[in-house]
């Protein structure tokens, strides 16, 4: 039986189309620039962004990395979210290997930082304090894609204070066809952008940087330094290439099948389900941790793979169909049913 995993969007797998695409794909050495699938694929989201140029990294947190040190040095400081990807789940990299210090900040609800606040952080021109050279943006954040607005606003207090902008878009596809605007609707806001290709976009791995000519130069650089520098990647690269003009629109798919998931659990009492019509492919579920680690243990039982303790993240993705919810909203429902 296959297992239904709802841990995350990275546990997809290839596709037989997307496999047959890899098999298939013209290979070189990429550290010398001669790879033509990593070429198409840097050339693609480059075009789709609507950057001057793009590179293709091993991992998301790679990704970030590079946008980080590309626009600051040892002793600037980026500000960021307090639970951003960037600052709280990648080990740290740009104060450990950047000498670049984090400055950060408590979200809103709706995932976006206070600009009032940010405004209010912005380090004054002085020897004592950091020099404050980026704002850090994540899209989307918890599932929600931040409002396009806000954006806007965003970028033009950064353009004020004369900041440069990074947004770690993992998943800013999620956003662009939640909001049905196209991707550069969300990136013309934001000097460099970090999108992953491994998690609803179904590659096995990889993200891209996208930024100026100028920065990426930059980024490749560091990349090298970081012991970044593949070689016959376009065997990675032609997933990423598959994924991109195959994989983005299907999203909506992931999307429905959240909503559906949300309603169906919102339908337990003894679930509390955080339910927003603006969440992508995320649905979260509060509970007793005890009764939280139960439940975990009784569904993985039936084949069905989730984490967490009194927030429990349940996300669906290309592995996941419409049948499938059905059957994790059955094995839910029956498991609380045996106690009344």
């Amino acid at each position: 039986m296959k297992p239904i995993d709802l841990r995350s969007d990275t546990v997809t797998r290839p596709s037989p189309e997307m496999l047959a695409a890899m098999s298939r794909a013209e290979v070189g050495d990429d550290v010398y620039g001669e790879d033509p699938s990593v070429n198409r694929l840097e050339e693609l989201a480059a075009e789709k962004l609507g950057t001057e140029a793009a590179l293709f990294v091993s991992s998301g947190t790679q990704g970030n990395l590079l946008g980080v040190m590309t626009h600051c040095t040892r002793g600037d400081e980026y500000i960021v979210g307090q639970k951003a990807h960037t600052y709280r789940l990648e080990g740290g990299g740009a104060a450990v290997l950047g000498g670049i210090q984090p400055q950060p900040l408590d979200f809103e609800t709706d995932g976006t930082l206070d600009l009032v606040k940010v405004a209010s952080f912005i380090k004054p021109d002085d020897i004592h304090c950091a020099r404050t050279r980026l704002l850090c943006l994540e899209n989307t954040m918890g599932g929600t894609p931040l409002p396009l607005d806000y954006l806007g606003q965003a970028a033009r207090l950064a353009t004020k204070h004369r900041l440069n902008t990074h947004l770690d878009g993992a998943r800013i596809f999620n956003a662009s066809v939640k909001q049905e605007v196209s991707v550069q609707a969300i990136s013309r806001h934001f000097d460099s952008i970090s999108f992953c290709l491994s998690k609803g976009l179904g590659a096995p791995v990889g993200s891209v940087l996208c930024g100026s000519r100028e920065q990426i130069q930059k980024a490749r650089r560091w990349r090298k330094v970081l012991g970044g520098g593949m070689r016959q990647a376009g065997y990675l690269a032609a997933a990423g290439v598959y994924a991109l003009e195959n994989n983005v629109q299907r999203l909506a798919e992931d999307h429905a099948n959240a909503a559906l998931l949300a309603r169906g659990l919102a339908e337990v009492e003894e679930l509390e389900v955080e339910s927003s019509s603006a969440r992508t492919n995320m649905v979260f579920v509060k509970m007793d941790q005890e009764a939280a680690g139960r439940l975990t243990a009784h569904l993985k039982k039936q084949g069905i793979i989730i984490q967490g303790r009194e927030d429990i993240r349940l996300v669906t993705h290309l592995d996941v169909c419409r049948k499938d919810i059905a059957s994790v909203l059955e094995a839910v429902k029956a498991y609380f049913a045996r106690g009344k």
